[in-house]
């Protein structure tokens, strides 16, 4: 019987645009589509180099001349609380998680909506519709939950995370709560409750996204014991978070080409 060849996965670098993170820096994007055969393997093998999915495409930052974003997770059983997130626990006692399939809900738009004018109103998503939204959450080619968090007595939903399961570990795509709940701490309990959900699952590591340094709106991550940091290649723990530079670095990345040639992949399945 005649077999077609496998095709390796394409990769593309998007146009520059403004960066959401620092100011009066441009951002470029090397990305992937996620499709056909062996999406849950390629998923994996990037995600731990430093790559994020969204939607059907894996993506990470390949700025010309600013290595500033890096791929942050947590290791579990490095990870300590500290006082404070002991107290953010206790402060949402009251929620009780429920995992469900990749699916919208009306509900889910309006406290995304909510978020979104309260935290984000001039970010990139601002203006996303309802079918947008459906797209971001159901538009998964691999093994995702919505992690729902709702307030026992009323069962008012309070937080959301679209989570993909990995390998060795739990990578929380995208998650939003209350924002009139912001003594809450809603941000860092969802983190901490995917450590707890990864400590039940026997998975090491919870996958965060990407850190920033000098961003404020990627500060927080930094602040949780045992996290590792992707960079020149390799995961490294966070000793200093203030020793990591927050300066341009016009030679610290890689030219394109090279950048795809040191991806590992994974074998391509054989179509039968």
């Amino acid at each position: 019987m005649r077999h077609s060849l496998p095709i390796a996965p394409q990769f593309y670098v998007t146009a520059p645009q403004p960066c959401p993170y620092l100011e009066n820096r441009m951002e470029r994007k090397l990305f992937t589509a996620l499709q056909g055969d062996g999406v849950e393997q390629l998923n994996n093998s990037l995600s731990q180099q430093g790559f994020r999915r969204s939607q059907n495409v894996l993506y990470r930052p390949s700025c010309a001349d600013c290595s500033a974003c890096l791929s942050a997770r947590i290791s579990v059983k490095d990870f300590k609380p500290r006082r404070s997130q002991r107290r953010t626990l206790k402060r949402n006692a009251n929620l009780t998680r429920r995992a469900t399939s990749p699916w919208a809900t009306e509900d889910q738009f309006e406290l995304f909506r909510r978020y979104l004018d309260s935290r984000h109103a001039d970010g990139g998503m601002a203006d996303m519709d309802v079918f947008e939204y459906a797209a971001m959450i159901e538009e998964t080619p691999v093994r995702s939950r919505v992690i729902e968090y709702v307030e026992e007595t009323t069962q008012k939903l309070t937080a959301v995370s679209l989570t993909d399961v990995l390998d060795d570990g739990v990578s929380m795509v995208y998650s939003f709560y209350e924002p009139s709940l912001q003594q809450n701490s809603l941000g860092t309990f969802m983190i901490l409750d995917h450590i707890q959900i990864a400590l039940d699952a026997g998975l090491p590591y919870v996958y965060l996204g990407y850190w920033v340094p000098g961003s404020d709106k990627m500060g927080y991550k930094a602040k949780f014991s045992g996290l590792e940091i992707y960079q020149q290649g390799r995961w490294e723990p966070l000793k200093d978070p203030e020793a990591i530079s927050k300066a341009a670095q016009p030679f610290t990345r890689d030219p394109i080409s090279e950048q795809v040639a040191n991806i590992q992949l994974p074998p391509i399945p054989e179509k039968k």
